[in-house]
């Protein structure tokens, strides 16, 4: 790693534990695939899962981690595509795959029962494995994690089979001819993290930006994820599939929303009747990103519910 992207450039004090210590790095095998996680100590604690977003990485949750870790074992995976971890050869990034993922890693470390704290599509697989495995999840908190909206959903189920289908062929072989960005610097790439999310600080944007990409063998840079996780499957669980997982979920279930952001917020387009242990609570002053724009605030409600 270049001295440029080292952590204690950004913030000497993100990334550092008790003793001075960081997170250390762990892989774990699914569907023949080596996925990453970090692992920030405490082992015999009650074990706490850190479930990152869509082109995201395992070290956005440092903050949470860094408080959480007195007093939970935290583990941070890599989705599959994602950061440190193996891209699909094939290209597959369903639900479905990443719930299987979740599941492994779960299963391989002896982590059941679980606590875990996702955000987005993180938010989504989870809420999906813990209507799976009810008895495996002790408390789970999902950042926007529910997905489409109703009003989505249903723009969607006008189209037909045959018109998803083929969208979604158009969309694979332009991603295929679609070669990664590169970024001529550190500084090129922050602004883009910037652009995303108005919200964050400029020590928090370059800390997310130094940990989400890597340098390319001609000096530039790029973002880690993988191209192809940008395209959603043409064929997934129905909303009244999805209904009965979130349906079977058993334990107390706190969804996050951020007032600012995009996300449909489920106590006001009726979702939350389909969950029988959930209450909302939503930020003013944040967006999609709950856990980056009002941090003390997010924890102290975690901390609390957790």
């Amino acid at each position: 790693m270049s001295e440029n992207l080292h952590p204690s450039s950004t913030n000497p004090s993100i990334g550092a534990g008790d003793a001075g210590l960081g997170p250390t790095s762990h892989s774990y095998i699914s569907q023949r695939l080596r996925l990453h996680y970090v692992d920030w100590g405490n082992p015999t604690a009650p074990p706490l899962i850190l479930v990152h977003g869509g082109r995201d990485h395992c070290r956005n949750w440092d903050w949470v981690a860094q408080d959480l870790r007195r007093d939970y074992h935290v583990i941070a995976p890599d989705l599959r595509g994602h950061g440190d971890s193996a891209h699909s050869v094939s290209g597959d990034y369903s639900l479905t795959a990443h719930v299987y993922d979740l599941a492994q890693l779960i299963h391989q470390q002896g982590l059941a029962p679980v606590r875990i704290v996702a955000h987005s599509l993180g938010g989504n697989i989870a809420l999906r494995y813990a209507g799976l495995y009810p008895e495996k999840v002790s408390k789970l908190v999902a950042i926007e994690g529910l997905g489409l909206s109703p009003a989505m959903e249903a723009a969607r189920a006008n189209r037909s089979i045959v018109e998803r289908l083929t969208t979604w062929i158009d969309e694979e072989r332009a991603l295929a001819a679609r070669l990664p960005r590169r970024y001529a610097s550190i500084d090129e790439a922050l602004e883009r993290m910037q652009g995303e999310n108005k919200h964050l600080t400029p020590q928090k944007a370059r800390y997310l930006t130094v940990h989400g990409i890597s340098q390319n063998e001609d000096g530039s840079y790029s973002w880690k994820f993988d191209n192809y996780v940008r395209s959603f499957a043409p064929v997934d669980l129905t909303p009244d599939e999805r209904h009965e997982l979130w349906s079977r979920i058993t334990c107390p279930t706190l969804l996050v929303y951020g007032a600012e952001s995009w996300a449909s917020n489920p106590e006001k387009d009726g979702r939350i009747r389909h969950f029988g242990n959930a209450r909302v609570v939503s930020f003013e002053r944040a967006g999609h990103w709950v856990h980056h724009d009002r941090p003390e605030d997010f924890l102290a409600e975690v901390r609390g519910f957790l």
